[in-house]
């Protein structure tokens, strides 16, 4: 199947609607947070209320507003869950995020679906399914490379939602039972402890320690900046930031960063953007200077290294540079800085500890930190706290966004007439009645007419050219000329408003076969709803979710497209069977799909 091409979406987190707004004022396309209950962060929840005024403010840009309640469900919850979606619904949402496929067994209203990540929609014939049952677009796994999503596009035709940057989880989405394995803490009930950034070490059946302690199963954050064309080419209409707990400078940042980058793209190849306006940066984005704990393009291409962070799970910042001499109270880099008072500071002492410190003062090439113990010389210096940066970022202007509009001024029989066409080519006119009095001063005339109708600071909108047809030009006082703009741009609002483009999607129950005829814990079945939607689809659901209640010991815990052997570069080189070590001296077994090159973790204890 061939798509018809699409317009392409910048899609950004937003933990909550200012921080929401932020990202729409910084040029995202569409934004997605949670509701009150049922997203896979249940520590950013927002309020109907808030979500609605988000929804205004994007609904301004033709952005979008998606919410994810994308957790698992039980019986009792599916009620309240419908519930909310009608709620949700009713406010103009332009997508819901689901991963419990039980929700499409309810009379939902005509909201947009959106098959999570968290339901494993790793293959052609899983995406083509979700299409066939009536979702409106598939949320690919971060572990697809740009041939396997190839693959998925030359057999589909919905819209492909892909990540293009933020935090790794490094196991399959939906498929880690880590967490709740350990302390009934579950990921697919939005309460993810996050064991995998914590201290193991590699070890093998006699105690033999291979690596560790380190964070081996911390990765680093994703950033695909630079296969952003390659991806359109593939199939991707939407590009997925993440971060649904990231601060508002984050936020910002990264948005900011990739607005640039995929609109350099898209004009390369004459493609457009799915929203409205033209953002005006107050600063110049760098994904290092906010939270990153390093890059990788998470094997995009192929399998590669280099994909951990095992000496911390924190946030680095951006690299400075390496220690020439550290004395007492000062050190001194090998080359050129710009570290300033109040920037932040970090770097590995000489037993691989992260270290951290503030930067007092800088005289001439010394740096002055509030403590240097365990800094030498030869050290790698980060900046996790760029105070300049932020203070530009954090002001309220740091990003404008505006929407492109020319007026024409036009005589009518008993005044005059302002017509306003926007840049999406909507128009709209206002007329008011006035007495027609040719100018003495003309030119004064005409100029006061381009300043007056120009003044659009107040709004969403940029002027970006003034004319007129009348005969010759009249004098129009100034309070004529606000009522005429005034009046056409609350016209042309209202116009734009009609015209703004909206999706629909009901579901249609059918019976389109699922490509897995057995199911067992993995398939996250958590209420009855969810066995009948398999059933339905000729599945047959053999145990419930890990949620329920089942025992975990002996069972697949994680399924990852990360293998801690290849990023040691140790393939092929130790003795198995190998177990991860934490620091309660839990144990976990390893097994190595190498003809797949994935790693698996089971609970062995």
């Amino acid at each position: 199947m061939t798509p018809t091409q699409k317009r392409i979406e910048l899609l950004a987190p937003a933990k909550d609607a200012a921080i929401g707004k932020a990202a729409v004022n910084c040029g995202a396309d569409a934004v997605y947070l949670s509701a009150e209950k049922f997203g896979a962060r249940e520590r950013a929840g927002n309020a109907l209320v808030d979500i609605e005024a988000l929804v205004r403010h994007a609904h301004r840009y033709y952005a979008r507003v998606y919410i994810a309640l994308n957790t698992i469900l039980t019986d009792r919850e599916l009620d309240e869950a419908f519930s909310l979606i009608k709620s949700l619904h009713a406010i103009g949402i332009d997508g819901l995020i689901i991963q419990d496929p039980g929700l499409l067994e309810l009379p939902l209203p005509p909201v947009p679906l959106f098959a999570s990540t968290q339901m494993n929609n790793d293959s052609p014939e899983k995406v083509l399914f979700l299409e066939k049952t009536g979702f409106s677009r598939v949320i690919l796994p971060r572990e697809m490379t740009l041939n396997e999503i190839r693959a998925v596009r030359s057999k589909t035709s919905v819209d492909l939602e892909c990540f293009i940057h933020g935090a790794l989880c490094v196991s399959y989405s939906g498929q880690c039972y880590l967490s709740y394995a350990i302390g009934g803490r579950s990921a697919n009930r939005g309460a993810c402890a996050q064991p995998c950034r914590r201290l193991y070490s590699l070890v093998g059946a006699d105690g033999k320690v291979f690596a560790g302690p380190k964070h081996l199963l911390s990765l680093k954050d994703l950033n695909r900046s630079a296969s952003l064309s390659e991806l359109i080419d593939a199939g991707v209409s939407s590009f997925k930031i993440e971060g649904r707990l990231k601060d508002i400078a984050y936020v910002k940042n990264t948005v900011g960063f990739y607005r640039r980058e995929l609109d350099a793209v898209l004009a390369r190849k004459k493609r457009a953007k799915s929203s409205s306006g033209t953002v005006i940066p107050g600063f110049v984005p760098d994904p290092a200077k906010t939270f990153n704990r390093g890059f990788t393009d998470f094997g995009l291409k192929g399998p590669t290294a280099g994909w951990s962070s095992p000496g911390t799970p924190k946030s680095l910042g951006e690299r400075i540079g390496t220690v020439a001499k550290a004395a007492k109270d000062y050190f001194t880099l090998t080359g050129p800085h710009d570290l300033a008072n109040g920037d932040g500071i970090c770097f590995f002492d000489a037993r691989g500890e992260l270290r951290g410190s503030v930067v007092n003062s800088v005289a001439n090439d010394r740096v002055y930190p509030d403590k240097t113990g365990g800094l030498t010389a030869g050290a790698v210096i980060y900046r996790n706290h760029d105070r300049a940066f932020l203070k530009t970022l954090t002001a309220k202007t740091s990003c404008e966004r505006r929407i492109a509009v020319s007026f024409v001024l036009s005589g009518t029989p008993d005044g005059f007439r302002l017509t306003a066409r926007d840049e999406d080519g909507n128009t709209a006119d206002f007329s008011v009645p006035a007495a027609k009095q040719p100018a003495e001063k003309k030119a004064q005339a005409e100029e006061t007419l381009v300043k007056q109708i120009s003044k659009l600071h107040d709004t969403a909108f940029t002027c970006i050219s003034v004319t007129h047809t009348l005969p010759e030009i009249c004098f129009l006082p100034v309070s004529l000329l606000n009522t005429l703009r005034r009046g056409a741009i609350e016209t042309l609002i209202e116009a734009r408003e009609r015209a703004r483009p909206r999706e629909t999607a009901a579901i249609h129950p059918n019976d389109a076969p699922y490509p897995v005829k057995t199911l067992d814990y993995r398939a996250n079945c958590l209420n009855r709803k969810a066995v009948d939607f398999f059933r339905r689809h000729g599945a047959e659901v053999t145990e419930m979710a890990a949620e329920s209640g089942l025992p975990m010991q002996g069972r697949l815990l994680m399924r990852s497209k990360y293998c801690v052997k290849r990023d040691l570069g140790s393939c092929g080189k130790m003795t198995e069977p190998l177990f991860l070590a934490d620091e309660n001296g839990r144990r976990f077994r390893l097994a190595f799909d190498c003809d797949g090159c994935r790693m698996l973790v089971f609970d062995d204890r």
